[in-house]
């Protein structure tokens, strides 16, 4: 007898890695629930009830029911934020928090649901120093790296360490054309730090000479490791000049990955990594919502069927 469970997709409206998911669960008979939590209230509604004996209630799309207490799995996808523009700011503010903290915590909180990624593990995880102590933690090869507020701490770090990249701690994707752009990683030198520094956190770490890219994707339990060569210092500035070959982790890889994932309990992680004139592997970070289908499209591994197997709880 086929699992009547369904899956929850957690998504914006256009997200077309969400598409080829639920077209793969739907393939294979699987009950979907897509929605985006941005939607509350105007087409999405709850209803919670939490006794002694647990949560239990009901989501309600335009088209779809979700029975809280038998959801098989969770696919959180960077849906899109809460918003109340017919309200003023005061009363926007407290109904945005009071959709956050409920309807927020209610998806949190789903009773033996498998979460790929749960919302507050992604958001640990999305800590540039918590991910970077991480790595560390779990035996990675990482550059030298200074998180500093102060010009001089910057100059002090460039001196030291020579050729030294800049990078945002949190860059959020924007689509431009149909194609994901990032604020660029770039090189500076001492005379770039200004007193401006002072205005804010940022991020310096010391540049890797290196020959070439890798992205690994984790998913549950397989792991697909995909070089990409270019001559660009950030692979992400443009798509046309890469090239994509599947390649295998050195000896300890695969177990640095295990604990790092361990570290924040996720299922799923984009991990990027520099390759060395040397041929080691330099961690620079993983996302927990990174996208991966494109490479599936480039190279043919089956990230999609493994994921669908994850939230099928096949696997």
């Amino acid at each position: 007898m086929s699992d009547p469970r369904p899956v929850l997709v957690v998504t914006s409206l256009h997200d077309p890695t969400a598409d080829v998911v639920i077209s793969e669960l739907h393939g294979r008979g699987v009950p979907v629930v897509r929605l985006d939590s941005g939607d509350f209230p105007a087409s999405l509604s709850v209803e919670a009830e939490i006794t002694e004996r647990g949560l239990r209630g009901r989501l309600l799309t335009p088209s779809r029911t979700a029975d809280l207490a038998n959801v098989r799995a969770l696919y959180y996808r960077r849906p899109s934020g809460f918003a109340f523009p017919y309200l003023d700011e005061q009363d926007a503010q407290f109904a945005v928090t009071q959709a956050r903290y409920g309807l927020g915590g209610v998806l949190a909180s789903l009773p033996g649901c498998l979460y790929v990624n749960h919302p507050h593990r992604i958001g640990d995880a999305e800590f540039k120093p918590a991910g970077l102590t991480a790595a560390a933690e779990a035996g990675f090869l990482l550059p030298p790296t200074l998180i500093t507020s102060r010009p001089d701490a910057a100059r002090e770090f460039i001196k030291a360490h020579g050729a030294v990249i800049y990078k945002p701690l949190w860059n959020p994707v924007h689509l431009i054309d149909g194609v994901s752009s990032v604020v660029k990683v770039a090189e500076v030198a001492e005379v770039d730090i200004t007193n401006d520094v002072a205005g804010t956190a940022h991020l310096f770490q010391e540049r890797v000479p290196k020959v070439a890219d890798v992205r690994v994707t984790v998913i549950g339990g397989e792991v697909f490791c995909v070089r990409i060569d270019s001559n660009l210092l950030d692979w992400r500035t443009d798509y046309s000049q890469l090239t994509y070959t599947p390649v295998q982790a050195p000896l300890g890889i695969r177990p640095a990955l295990h604990r790092y994932m361990n570290r924040f309990r996720l299922v799923f992680g984009a991990f990027d990594f520099a390759i060395g004139e040397d041929g080691r592997w330099w961690f620079l970070k993983c996302n927990p919502s990174g996208q991966w289908h494109w490479l599936e499209d480039e190279t043919g591994l089956p990230m999609c069927a493994a994921l669908a197997d994850l939230l099928e709880r096949t696997s």
